[in-house]
């Protein structure tokens, strides 16, 4: 099974999805902004991405400096502040296998399915 967290205002987003459909591939579309990701399926985003919290942030986002979030920050502050502000979280997020890309570029998600 192939998800992707989806925005469908965001052109990087569109293209990843629209790279995924070029090649065949069905993807379950989560719209992350309208059902909140839990603290668990972050946990668990940013261990398939083998990312820390930081580099799953928006950090230029206005919430991101309005919650007082900073280098300082720690895991567990990032990933509350994405659960309960999603639009913290960068996009578009492909899963497959049990692994996960960042869709920036669109075509790093292509690695899952090699």
């Amino acid at each position: 099974m192939t998800v992707i967290y989806h925005n469908p205002r965001c052109s990087k987003s569109r293209q990843t999805l629209a790279l995924l459909e070029e090649h065949g591939i069905n993807a379950d579309i989560r719209l992350y902004l309208k059902e909140a990701p839990s603290i668990e399926e972050i946990t668990t985003l940013l261990s398939q991405l083998d990312l820390p919290a930081v580099e799953l942030m928006r950090t230029k986002e206005a919430t991101y400096k309005e919650l007082g979030l900073s280098a300082q920050s720690s895991d567990e502050e990032r990933i509350q502040a994405m659960h309960s502000h999603p639009i913290l979280i960068e996009r578009p997020i492909v899963i497959h296998d049990n692994k996960a890309r960042l869709g920036r570029p669109p075509e790093q998600v292509l690695e899952l399915f090699k």
